[in-house]
């Protein structure tokens, strides 16, 4: 049978996000290394300009122009337009390691069978065969895991490609909406809006975060305006999240979210193994923190040992003083 891996690619604010774009080159990849095809999805009420954004990467993009009604879930419905392409022949499905992509990894799975390897970090084929690996131990530990049989789900994590646009753009294909879900989707009964999740931590280029070394709520004042200063988001550790001081929605760890930034700067975090394995795949890592021994030291390209409320204000005046020169 003939390889041909499915991404199902996922959209915030009207593009597609960049976990999505990373997974698409990845499967461009493996599917010229088992000499098949590889071909993207996009659902959503205006899927134009997301569907463009993914045949920058991928030979065939399907877009459909729909998605789940105002009070339900995406989920079951991109799992069903997911169906209809393995009944096309997609062998491999690839999404992200998001809430969303979890579920339609669930939902796949029990529809089609079909074994789920979770948290991909990278992936190649050989001999034949798709092997994938995987962090665990809060990515203290990397596993290594050879898909025998002839189809497979993958979740896939931030960072396991750098995105990277074909030579010449593929095509879009538009679809009406495949219909039946395969379970009823989930309704909506209530929305609530917590204070900064409209930003995205996990596309931010720069995220400034907070963790228990702040003190309290009040200390996030510093750490949002550093953010602001260097045009990136507020994030926060598990302990700062758990205290009240922040709302969930920002926090970067194990059971938070995974960011790969350019820069990350962390204030008055201990970096824990927890935090680590959302954080340390950024690319540039700083720290300041008053103990020297702070785990997070070991993987900061810059430790500074200091008081925050010291250093902090110190970096924003700085700051403040390049942009008004």
């Amino acid at each position: 049978m003939p390889v041909a891996l499915l991404v199902i690619g996922e959209v915030a604010d009207g593009h597609l996000t960049k976990l999505s774009a990373e997974i698409a080159t990845l499967a461009a990849r493996l599917a010229s290394e088992a000499g098949g095809e590889a071909l993207g999805l996009v659902l959503d009420a205006a899927p134009d300009a997301p569907a463009a954004e993914m045949a920058a990467h991928l030979p065939r993009v399907v877009s459909v122009a729909s998605g789940p009604a105002a009070d339900e879930v995406w989920a079951p419905h991109a799992a069903a337009e997911a169906q209809r392409l393995v009944g096309e022949g997609a062998t491999h499905v690839l999404v992200g390691v998001t809430n969303d992509g979890r579920d339609v990894a669930g939902l796949l799975c029990g529809a089609l069978g079909w074994g789920v390897l979770a948290n991909a970090a990278g992936a190649a084929w050989e001999d034949g065969r798709l092997v994938v690996d995987a962090l665990v131990l809060a990515g203290k530990a990397i596993t290594r895991s050879t898909v025998d049989a002839p189809n497979a789900i993958v979740t896939v994590g931030p960072g396991a490609a750098e995105a990277t646009a074909l030579a010449a753009p593929g095509t879009v294909e538009t679809r009406a909406p495949a219909g039946e879900t395969p379970v009823p989707a989930a309704v909506v009964l209530e929305r609530v809006a917590e204070a900064g999740a409209a930003v995205s931590l996990e596309e931010a280029r720069v995220v400034v975060v907070g963790g228990r070394g702040v003190g309290g709520p009040e200390g996030f004042g510093l750490v949002d305006e550093l953010a602001s200063l260097l045009g990136g988001v507020t994030g926060a550790s598990r302990a700062a999240v758990d205290a009240g001081w922040i709302p969930y929605a920002r926090q970067v760890g194990q059971t938070g979210k995974v960011v790969r930034p350019l820069l990350y700067l962390g204030l008055g975090v201990s970096g824990a193994m927890q935090h680590r394995a959302g954080m340390q795949g950024s690319q540039h890592i700083i720290a300041v923190n008053r103990d020297p021994d702070a785990p997070i030291a070991e993987i900061s390209d810059l430790f500074v040992i200091g008081d925050l409320f010291e250093v902090g204000p110190a970096l924003a005046a700085e700051l403040r003083a390049r942009r008004a020169g």
